[in-house]
């Protein structure tokens, strides 16, 4: 059996494969800039289930939690194109607050596509937030992005 590779580097980067596809294109073949967004969700979701905390986990909890976008700041760089391969690098950058801070870039081989800054906060099931809750955060903790 093959040894699984871990897709954190060593400065506790997370790395995600996305293939661009025709559904993700507007009418020049180019990614419609929202769907960059959507390259990102799936980038920062990866990186939680592959930290240890999963969408799932956070739901099951006693007092459910959910993570919630509370401010995406994008800056497009170059075009991504149909049947491209892109990397998403995902890099958390640690909370301050109730804010949790993500740092992500699109990348095509060694070209950044796009780079985004990324914060979220907790919040409970309802939609109020709530403080971070520990045993995340302790989780968390050893991924913080080492530059």
């Amino acid at each position: 059996m093959a040894e699984a590779v871990s897709p954190f580097d060593a400065a506790m980067q997370h790395w995600l494969p996305v293939r661009v596809y025709y559904e993700d294109t507007d009418f020049t073949g180019m990614v419609y800039h929202a769907n960059y967004l959507r390259f990102f969700e799936r980038g920062r979701s990866e990186f939680l289930r592959d930290a240890g905390v999963s969408h799932q986990s956070l739901l099951a909890l006693p007092e459910p939690a959910a993570f919630t976008l509370t401010n995406v700041q994008v800056d497009y760089k170059r075009a991504a194109r149909i049947d491209d391969a892109l990397m998403i690098c995902s890099r958390y950058i640690g909370i301050k607050g109730a804010k949790v801070l993500f740092e992500q870039t699109a990348r095509r081989g060694d070209e950044v596509i796009a780079e985004a800054l990324i914060t979220a906060i907790m919040i409970h099931a309802d939609g109020r937030p709530r403080r971070p809750i520990p045993h995340v955060v302790d989780q968390l903790r050893p991924y913080i992005f080492k530059s």
